[in-house]
């Protein structure tokens, strides 16, 4: 069922490379080099500048919600995406799952919850390795295969289920989906990703692009 990555190799070796790299990276170079792809990935985001760090905002209270007693207890990652929540890891009881999804909801700005937790034990450190090492494999793939702007899809993993996140189109979001799922190491894919029509995407594409090249023509003029 699933396909070997003959042909993207050397791309999703060389992002689980990076991925396995970044904790080591320290002082300055480091910072400016991710600074740098942050801002780039920032200004070519089909979110709005407002949006994304809504996002970001979102993510940090909800994480900063959590009692002490669930964070003891339980595994819980949020992931914000046009500010909607992924929630997703493992939690001891329904109760506690359902609680979980109530507190986020109530944060300023969230729109929407996808809650994905699993009442379950929480997973290892390997497991938790494996899927980032899944990610990176995904998004290799997404690059390999050319079909839509992989920084436009968000994957997000979580024991060996594949969540997609983004706004595309009906066709991004199927060629998104097939990609991920004949991913070595993917057991599961669930697209929650925000499908607009094709009018729309061209429309948010060329908003970025000239954002783009009106804050190159302003930083070549100072």
């Amino acid at each position: 069922m699933n396909q070997p990555l003959l042909p993207g190799r050397r791309s999703w070796l060389a992002l689980a490379a990076l991925g396995l790299a970044l904790p080591a990276l320290q002082g300055c170079f480091g910072v400016a080099v991710a600074g740098a792809t942050v801002g780039a990935l920032a200004v070519s985001d089909r979110r709005s500048i407002g949006v994304q760090t809504d996002d970001e905002a979102i993510e940090l209270k909800a994480a900063n919600r959590l009692s002490k007693e669930i964070r003891d207890r339980s595994h819980v990652n949020f992931t914000s995406y046009n500010r909607r929540v992924l929630l997703t890891g493992e939690v001891p009881d329904e109760a506690t799952k359902a609680r979980v999804a109530d507190e986020t909801s109530r944060i300023e700005n969230v729109q929407g919850i996808w809650n994905e937790l699993v009442v379950a034990g929480n997973s290892s450190l390997s497991a938790r390795s494996n899927d980032a090492y899944v990610t990176s494999k995904v998004k290799a793939r997404f690059i390999d295969a050319n079909q839509f702007g992989a920084h436009h899809v968000k994957v997000v993993t979580e024991a060996g289920t594949v969540f997609l996140l983004g706004i595309v189109s009906e066709r991004e979001a199927k060629a998104a989906v097939q990609v991920a799922r004949t991913t070595s190491g993917v057991r599961r894919v669930v697209n929650v990703m925000q499908v607009v029509n094709d009018a729309e995407v061209r429309r948010i594409d060329a908003s970025i692009a000239n954002s783009a090249s009106s804050t190159a023509t302003s930083s070549s003029n100072q």
